[in-house]
């Protein structure tokens, strides 16, 4: 917890004796409530309270009915901030906006920051009006309030109770306070830098657990779009990862609501992509009128930070945090800290990458046994039998036995050309991009039947390559890969049937597409890992469908049925 500057209370303490030298005594009357309301502005540390606080002790202190503290922005040429003390919330609700200090009165004193004291606020010649619904000021005392020599904003008093005007003994005190005021602001500040870093750096090892967890990577990419929302206050948290074509493409998204955004691809020809994937962020303070931005999401947000995930030399990806429109825009402390935190999403990223070709190695170490095993064994005990099938059959002098036998022998052919067949197609690389879905579905559950030790059914339902989209196609075999892999490491089952259907019609009277992966294992447990279900969830609702889980193929309902579908 930082502690005061034992300098700067010092300095307070000596510009406070020199301004009550010689002054009359009324004012020398007024120092034990000036002292204590230094004490009670010097009191907490988190800052919004802090502010709160200056403003209710400055309008105690000089008797005025209202009080406000406005914070100057990081340009110096609006507010912020504007906080207030005496204003009703009904009042502040039907004023409707805050001001910004773009014009008028408060806008001078952000250029001019000098003391000012008005007995009729709406004779200056810099006054520009009152909003509908703001009550009525005529008396006004505004001081300027330093912290650590620079302006952080200014402190302004209104009505003096009585009907009075503001004296000098006002403006004395309160000059006295707004010094004490800016050296609680500058506590305030560091503390809540303090507590800011903490929370970001939690953040990031949370995205390194979840990895090291043995979480897949569409789970890491999931706890990097949430911890960077969280973390950033901002209305979503976006990972995007490059494509073919030179573009970044949305791969997951953490937001309130589902999004439709999930899968959407933003072309080379963006000035924004071009910059990330150089390995350069992009600070923008308003994402709908940036002339840089040409996607259609960005209409709907405010200040935002694209961040690009570079590790090792390598642009991984990139890493937006949008606000909504008329949010604050994000400090230099927050943008600092969201680049730092974008650098070990990176490293997370690689780690996982690293893990998926470790898993790829695995799966192609094992095909390749699997083709050896099968050519060196089987085929050669295979043929071994139709020779002594043969044999017996040359033998025999029964006709029903040479018949019966020959149709053996020619049954043992046809499936020794069979295995050669799988043995072919273990030795050949993945197809990168099939033609048509039932293509890749055939090819997930062909790459499926390797760790599994035996082939999952399947039946297709429907012209499923001609009304099936690519965008909907894509996330299908994405929710069929995790479903598949769901079923390998944690269900045990000896059974799967995988079903695609595209003769769906959902409730709402669209068309649909329908995924099913039944198998007969052990089922789902209670208070067991969610989080592949949960991404199955996400897809189906970006897209306007839905997931859901029910009992399997076993007897009595054993195992578990995944069911996803989305509009066609």
């Amino acid at each position: 917890m930082p502690e005061p500057d034992p300098k700067d209370s010092l300095e307070a303490a000596t510009q406070a004796t020199r301004s009550l030298q010689g002054l009359s005594t009324e004012l020398t009357a007024r120092v034990p409530q000036l002292l204590e309301a230094m004490r009670s502005v010097g009191t907490g540390l988190e800052l919004h309270s802090t502010l709160d606080r200056i403003c209710e002790t400055a309008a105690e202190l000089a008797h005025a009915r209202y009080a406000a503290i406005g914070v100057v922005d990081t340009k110096g040429k609006g507010l912020s901030d504007f906080l207030t003390y005496g204003v009703s919330e009904a009042v502040e609700a039907e004023i409707g906006h805050r001001p910004d200090g773009q014009r008028g009165l408060l806008g001078a004193l952000i250029h001019d920051p000098a003391p000012v004291r008005l007995a009729d606020l709406t004779a200056d010649p810099r006054f520009a009006g009152f909003p509908a619904g703001h009550p009525l000021m005529r008396t006004f005392l505004g001081v300027p309030i330093r912290v650590q020599g620079e302006i952080f904003g200014n402190l302004y008093l209104a009505e003096k109770e009585g009907g009075g005007e503001f004296n000098d003994y006002d403006l004395h005190m309160v000059r006295v306070l707004a010094t004490e005021a800016g050296i609680a602001i500058g506590n305030a500040r560091l503390y809540e830098a303090a507590r800011q870093r903490e929370r970001w750096i939690d953040g990031s090892v949370a995205v390194t657990t979840a990895l090291l967890s043995g979480g897949d990577a569409d789970d890491a990419l999931a706890v990097v779009a949430e911890q960077a929302r969280r973390l950033a206050a901002s209305t979503a948290g976006i990972v995007l990862l490059p494509t073919e074509e030179g573009g970044l493409e949305i791969v997951a998204v953490s937001a309130d609501s589902p999004s439709a955004s999930l899968g959407v691809i933003i072309g080379p020809e963006s000035p924004v992509v071009a910059k990330l994937l150089a390995g350069e962020a992009v600070f923008m303070d308003d994402s709908a009128t940036d002339s840089r931005v040409i996607s259609r999401l960005a209409h709907q947000f405010g200040p935002s930070m694209l961040l690009p995930l570079h590790s090792g030399g390598r642009v991984l990806g990139a890493l937006a945090t949008p606000r909504a429109r008329g949010d604050r825009p994000f400090t230099e402390t927050e943008r600092m800290l969201a680049t730092q935190f974008a650098s070990q999403a990176a490293l997370a990223l690689m780690m996982a990458e690293a893990q998926r070709d470790r898993e790829r190695l695995a799966v192609y170490e094992d095909r390749d046994r699997i083709a050896r095993d099968l050519h060196d064994l089987v085929i050669q005990r295979l043929f071994a039998t139709g020779m002594m099938l043969e044999s017996a059959q040359r033998r025999s002098v029964v006709p029903e036995v040479q018949t019966g036998v020959g149709r053996a022998v020619d049954e043992l052919d046809v499936t020794i050309q069979e295995i050669r067949t799988a043995i072919f197609a273990l030795h050949q690389e993945p197809v990168e991009a099939p033609s048509g879905l039932r293509t890749r579905v055939l090819r997930e559950i062909n790459m499926a039947a390797v760790p599994l030790g035996f082939k999952p059914s399947h039946r297709f339902l429907g012209p499923v390559d001609s009304l099936v989209g690519e965008l909907t196609g894509k996330n299908l075999i994405a929710a069929l890969r995790e479903a598949l892999s769901n079923a390998f490491r944690h269900a045990e089952a000896s059974l799967i049937d995988v079903v695609v259907d595209a003769t769906v019609t959902l409730p709402d009277g669209r068309d649909a597409v329908r995924l099913s992966v039944a198998d007969d294992g052990v089922g789902i447990p209670e208070g067991g890992r969610r989080s592949g279900l949960r991404n199955l969830a996400r897809r189906a609702e970006s897209l306007g469908g839905a997931s859901w889980f029910g009992p399997g193929l076993g007897e009595d309902g054993c195992g578990t049925t995944v069911v996803w579908e989305a509009p066609l």
